[in-house]
């Protein structure tokens, strides 16, 4: 099972929880299985569309950024680290 690590603006959704395992070959399943388990994770995750991630976030397997999206492989221990993006001036 690959290993989900939550970024602190999104841990009321997990009830506080830092990491969650979740199974999935690909970030799609992955996401889709960790929205069965927590609800309201996907709708943040995605664009409204539901079709690709949303821009607001970066999502990394392992220690690469998916850049093939939600058809990025996710190997069966894998790490997932979701990265919300940091703007500011």
């Amino acid at each position: 099972m690959a290993v989900v690590f939550i970024p602190a603006q999104l841990r009321e959704l997990t009830g506080g929880a830092r990491r969650v395992n979740v199974p999935g070959r690909t970030l799609r399943e992955v996401i889709d299985k960790l929205d069965a388990k927590h609800p309201g994770l996907k709708e943040r995750l995605l664009d409204d569309e539901g079709e690709a991630l949303n821009p607001y976030i970066e999502i990394a397997v392992g220690d690469a950024i998916a850049t093939l999206g939600l058809l990025t492989p996710v190997p069966k221990d894998g790490e997932v680290h979701i990265l919300p993006n940091v703007s500011g001036g």
